[in-house]
């Protein structure tokens, strides 16, 4: 169904059962996958896919231009994917030659009003962006991760698996995976138990992980020495390991 006030350019693919409302511009590049719903006034522009049955509300911009002063028009990409809550006034920017190319948001996320996914940023699936969350270029946020109200994170961040930031964060380190971060500039509390609870964890990798949390932030061993500990006296822990080789492999350093 294609309101009659909305204007579809000529090239544009829509997959089958799509909904687009009043007043909707979709760009000549646009491809929609199968019942993608998109309200009114939203705007979808530049080289732009969007998964199947993604929610798209009204007033969202998708797909334009990047807020990059190096960006010279470049032929980028937009990649959204399937049952996205794409919520009120979201702007999710296309990627810059500078930064990969692409802008990518995975399956199943929650996007809500205002929130502002910047050119290059790489987003998993699952993740819960509140209202007004901010993302500078170049982020990557892994599956699982929930990124509260207000927040903003520096550009070339990373913010790891299942992490939890606390609303009106300032981010500018990467930020654990499974940990609570929050604050202004951001710090790290710890373990983030509730949400470990929630996605059913054993208690034995509750319980490894809250050990490798308590000797990163509360001993008195600096981050190498902390790593070296946690290597020696954690075995057999998949996401203990996952959170060593994230502090491993970060560029900016780790908020603790």
């Amino acid at each position: 169904m294609i309101h009659p006030t909305a204007i579809v350019s000529d090239g544009a693919q829509l997959g089958e059962d799509c909904f687009v409302g009043p007043y909707v511009v979709i760009g000549g590049e646009v491809v929609l996958g199968a019942g993608v719903r998109v309200e009114s006034h939203a705007v979808l522009d530049g080289r732009t896919r969007v998964g199947d049955e993604t929610h798209i509300y009204p007033f969202a911009s998708i797909g334009l231009a990047p807020q990059d002063l190096k960006y010279r028009g470049e032929p980028a990409e937009t990649r959204i994917g399937a049952r996205n809550q794409i919520r009120e006034f979201v702007t999710i920017h296309r990627g810059t030659e500078g930064g990969g190319m692409l802008t990518a948001v995975g399956d199943d996320c929650l996007i809500m009003a205002q929130a502002h996914v910047a050119h290059d940023c790489l987003v998993g699936d699952r993740v819960i962006m509140a209202n007004a969350a901010t993302l500078a270029g170049h982020v990557s946020v892994a599956s699982g991760a929930n990124i509260g109200a207000y927040s903003g994170v520096h550009q070339f961040c990373r913010i790891g698996r299942e992490a939890y930031v606390g609303g009106y964060s300032v981010v500018v380190k990467d930020a654990l995976p499974f940990a609570l971060t929050v604050g202004n500039h951001a710090k790290c509390y710890g373990l983030n138990k509730e949400g470990m609870r929630r996605r059913n964890y054993p208690r034995t990798t509750v319980a490894a992980l809250h050990h490798a949390f308590h000797l990163l932030l509360a001993s008195k061993l600096n981050t190498s020495q902390a790593v070296e500990a946690i290597r020696a006296e954690i075995k057999d822990s998949p996401e203990t390991e996952e959170l060593l080789n994230f502090i491993e492999t970060s560029k900016r350093g780790v908020v603790k």
